[in-house]
């Protein structure tokens, strides 16, 4: 199976930091962001990476190189001065992801969910991770009827970043710059979203504030193992490669 990594966006709520540096490469815990997905995409045995750039991109290429250090095999898109939102950098990376169901992990999560899990039956074409919501995101996204992913107005989950998608879900979009979001709602009215609410440990770094907060707590924790799987609050946080100096 391969994998993206979205890691274009702006991130405007990120700033000042991201006016210098791409928020995958903010440091937390002396180590970029973006290290901590890649090391468990490897952990995970999944080898094969798509990163997508736009904003400061050329530092997310020379920071992470070809993922040697990861044991990755890394191919880049760049998608020019303009990111291409989440749905529209999907589809434009289709030709490197192949004609298999592929895996889409946000950039900028902190999240001990286990990427390999994933699977997909074939009356679906995605399966999306959820969460509960978080005090910054109290309404949530979609709700869920079994391992249906649903429209709902009372009991709703948070979209974690985190899917498990077939090229067919994106049957019928034309390239330029669009949002996931009404995908999702397509596939959910035609009953071919799947999901799954998980409970461990996920963090969304949508703040400087939180930002602090996940380094203050990686910094308190024990020394990593290079095999380690859970964050802090669990366990120790997993190896990943060094933060260039702009993250500093």
């Amino acid at each position: 199976m391969k994998a993206m990594v979205l890691a274009a966006g702006r991130g405007e709520r990120m700033r000042p930091l991201t006016d210098t540096a791409p928020k995958p490469l903010l440091a937390a815990g002396g180590k970029p962001l973006i290290g901590y997905v890649l090391a468990a995409l490897a952990r995970a045995g999944i080898r094969d990476i798509v990163v997508n750039l736009s904003w400061l991109g050329d530092q997310i290429r020379a920071a992470l190189g070809t993922g040697a250090e990861y044991g990755l095999r890394l191919t880049y898109i760049d998608e020019g001065p303009v990111a291409l939102e989440t749905g529209g950098g999907i589809f434009n990376a289709l030709p490197l992801l192949g004609s298999a169901p592929f895996l889409v992990v946000n950039g900028d999560v902190w999240t001990d969910f286990a990427f390999g899990s994933l699977t997909l039956d074939d009356r679906a074409d995605a399966r999306i991770v959820l969460v509960p919501n978080a005090p910054h995101h109290p309404r949530g996204d979609f709700g869920l009827e079994g391992d249906s992913v649903i429209r709902s107005e009372t009991e709703r989950y948070t979209y974690s970043g985190i899917g498990l998608y077939r090229p067919e879900f994106f049957a019928g979009c034309r390239p330029g710059r669009f949002p996931l979001l009404p995908l999702l709602l397509r596939a959910i009215d035609a009953r071919r979203l799947r999901g799954q609410c998980y409970r461990g440990t996920w963090v969304d770094i949508g703040s400087p504030e939180r930002l602090a907060e996940l380094d203050a707590q990686l910094r308190r924790a024990p020394p990593a193992s290079p095999r380690a799987s859970t964050p802090p609050s669990a366990s120790t946080p997993p190896s990943a490669a060094p933060p260039p100096s702009t993250t500093a």
